[in-house]
């Protein structure tokens, strides 16, 4: 049974606790904070693609992300500010060449209406840096039926479960 279907049959519904395998998140819903820096301190930390997507509402190119075939357990967190925003259970192969999820981790992320292709798609950002991820559409699959569809220079990988890889700090 592929992965799409399970999540489908089982009506997987995800709540993100504040802690992801037994590790502490280094943050919560309650306590994230604005990160504000200016577009010359963005354009200093980030390699020029990441600084355009994120901070000029850029898109890579379909099948150009590496996350693609990303299909370990982990944490895809904001390539900007390192706030997590998906939880790799929530990732599914879209076919569309952007890496896909059903649902963010619930109060990180924040949207807003899109009106760049003329007719209105949301679209959304990090919530603590406003960098932005992708959009969101309505033929994703269960639960949810959303597919958010990120840049994938937008996000970093983090191998996670038991064994992986601690969490890196927020950026300040």
């Amino acid at each position: 049974m592929k992965r799409r279907d399970f999540l489908g049959v089982t009506g997987l519904a995800l709540v993100i606790p504040e802690t992801i395998w037994g590790r502490t998140m280094n943050t919560s819903e309650k306590d994230i904070a604005a990160l504000e820096k200016s577009n010359d301190e963005w354009r200093a930390l980030l390699e020029p693609d990441r600084y355009r997507i994120l901070f000029q509402d850029g898109t890579e190119r379909a099948g150009t992300s590496e996350l693609l075939d990303e299909k370990r357990t982990g944490i895809y967190i904001c390539a900007a500010c390192y706030l997590p925003l998906f939880n790799s259970e929530t990732k599914f192969e879209s076919g569309t060449g952007w890496p896909s999820f059903f649902q963010a981790i619930e109060g990180h992320a924040d949207t807003k209406r899109d009106f760049k292709l003329i007719l209105p798609r949301k679209e959304y950002h990090c919530i603590r840096c406003g960098g932005h991820q992708g959009h969101i559409f309505n033929d994703g699959p269960r639960p949810t039926g959303e597919r958010w569809c990120n840049n994938g220079l937008a996000l970093l990988f983090v191998p996670g479960g038991p064994d992986g890889e601690d969490l890196p700090p927020l950026r300040t």
